[in-house]
């Protein structure tokens, strides 16, 4: 799983000119599936994102975590993430699992995030056409791949 993590004071998805969600002080999360991302993958992730210490404490030090700060977080999925470059000028998105694979795996990953945040978890819609908008942060943007682990 690949994910674009970015502290937001500000998000929302809009399908067909209708806002599908909206969040203040939080997560954009863009996440990406592939065929080989498994369970444990995003177990891995979810805990790495509600434990990122990226938002300020008292002293304006970035020591604290969504779940420190009682944020939001809003999930968008982004086959486009696995988008492969090294030939030509098309991005060839081979990499990028399938809806049959990615949807479940998708849902997955929202609900584990739910459990580890402990409050509902906030998503565009999978497939959808989506307007992203977002105010960036800080900017604080952090790029996660889970068979790096880094």
């Amino acid at each position: 799983m690949r994910a674009v993590i970015q502290r937001v004071t500000s998000a929302n998805v809009v399908i067909n000119n209708n806002v599908r969600s909206s969040i203040s002080n939080g997560l954009l999360i863009l996440v990406g599936i592939e065929d080989s991302d498994t369970t444990e993958d995003l177990i891995w992730l979810s805990a790495k994102v509600v434990n990122l210490r990226i938002f300020n404490d008292a002293d304006g030090v970035m020591n604290e975590s969504i779940k420190d700060q009682g944020g939001d977080i809003l999930v968008v999925s982004q086959f486009t993430l696995h988008a492969s470059t090294k030939k030509g000028n098309r991005p060839s998105y081979i990499k990028a699992s399938k809806p049959p694979v990615a949807i479940p795996l998708y849902e997955q990953f929202v609900q584990q995030l739910q459990t580890d945040l402990g409050k509902p978890v906030f998503t565009g819609e999978f497939g959808a056409d989506m307007k992203v908008s977002l105010l960036n942060d800080g900017p604080v943007t952090i790029v996660i791949d889970t068979k790096n682990k880094e």
